[in-house]
């Protein structure tokens, strides 16, 4: 097998080695805690695929998981370290809520799109104003998203308690109001909670996957990513691309919010679900490829739907699963660093090509000129 080969060979296989090391890790704690790691599997995988309403569930946790992981990657390839998930989540699902509350008369497939459309631009905002302060202030994102996540869970919370007077909101459910039946994404799958959600968490990996890979726009966003000199030197401009990145993973984030308000609950609350942290390791194990997100939302779907199974059927507690998520997210950095080091790089890299491997009409006698090509 060639040295190419092989590197695509370790890049594909190495995640889900590194995934099976950490399930393994996680069984040798549940042994050593007195739990029997076979029931709890066993149990999560049942839970987890064992018919339609299993299916259904993992598709309802992965979905939001997925476009959270989508979020984090579109900040990420831009050299943004997006903590503000879960804040653009909550926003975007409260405005989406709110539209989708109103009785504006319209059909589903006006109403519909249009809260979606209202939870893209909300969290769009809302991811906008940490990329504006970034590139004009210089201040870090990692500290305004975190301080906007606070602001945005608060921010919901009062409204929904204090502005009953005008806006679609039940104080009483510290929720708003229950979205109009033309406003609800529909179910895919009958007697199930799966929605339509799920579908769009699909078509926004494979079209921000389309972004990075085929457009000027993902070209300059993974270019400002991997060198700011870079991209200067080619006539990126660094600051519009960073704002553009931050502001797309709002928009992907407030789509999640979207999914759970308009499809899963019916409304939106003030409680943060907590998706929002769990996307940023959804992210980065799915090593910020949208196709590859995919497969990493399914993962932490399957241990979300799975967790009440493993803890019924093999008495292992809920901790245990967060136990089992930082281990993959654990190995699976580890798998990068150990394929970045020097020693690995001999067998995943072709070896450098040196004056005596070159053929003999490759050899020169003294430097190349353009008239004779050669002295």
């Amino acid at each position: 097998m060639s040295s190419p080969a092989r590197a695509r060979v370790v890049a594909a296989l190495g995640p889900t080695i590194a995934v099976l090391a950490a399930l393994l890790v996680g069984a040798v704690i549940m042994i050593a805690t007195g739990s029997n790691a076979w029931d709890a599997y066993r149990g999560l995988l049942n839970k987890a695929f064992n018919g339609k309403r299993a299916l259904a569930e993992t598709g309802v946790y992965s979905a939001p998981l997925i476009l959270g992981g989508l979020a984090f990657a579109a900040a990420f390839r831009a050299g943004m370290f997006n903590i503000g998930i879960e804040g653009q989540l909550v926003i975007g699902g409260f405005a989406a809520g709110l539209v989708a509350a109103l009785d504006l008369g319209l059909p589903a497939i006006i109403h519909v799109p249009l809260g979606l459309l209202v939870a893209a631009i909300a969290g769009g905002i809302w991811g906008f104003i940490p990329g504006f302060l970034r590139a004009t202030r210089g201040a870090h994102e990692v500290i305004t998203t975190i301080m906007l996540n606070y602001l945005g869970f608060r921010l919901v919370t009062y409204l929904i308690q204090n502005a009953e007077g005008w806006l679609p909101v039940d104080p009483m459910g510290n929720a708003t109001k229950r979205a109009m039946p033309e406003a609800r994404l529909p179910k895919i799958l009958d007697g199930t909670r799966l929605h339509l959600g799920f579908i769009i968490a699909i078509v926004a990996a494979i079209v921000l996957w389309y972004v990075f890979t085929r457009t000027t726009l993902g070209y300059r966003i993974r270019t400002v990513g991997l060198s700011r000199g870079a991209a200067a030197y080619g006539g990126i401009p660094w600051g519009k691309t960073v704002i553009v990145a931050m502001a797309l993973s709002g928009a992907l984030a407030g789509l999640a919010g979207a999914g759970e308000s308009m499809g899963l609950h019916g409304k939106a609350f003030a409680t943060p679900p907590g998706y929002g942290f769990t996307a940023i390791a959804v992210g980065l194990v799915g090593r910020n490829n949208p196709l590859a997100i995919i497969a990493s939302g399914l993962l932490f779907g399957v241990l979300s739907a799975g967790a009440p199974a493993m803890q019924s059927e093999a008495g292992v507690s809920k901790e245990i699963v967060d136990v089992l998520q930082g281990l993959i997210i654990l190995a699976v950095a580890a798998f990068e660093l150990v394929n970045r080091s020097a020693f690995l790089r001999r067998f995943t890299q072709p070896p450098a090509i040196s004056g005596n491997d070159r053929a003999p009409s490759e050899d020169v006698e003294g430097p190349v000129t353009p008239e004779t090509g050669k002295v």
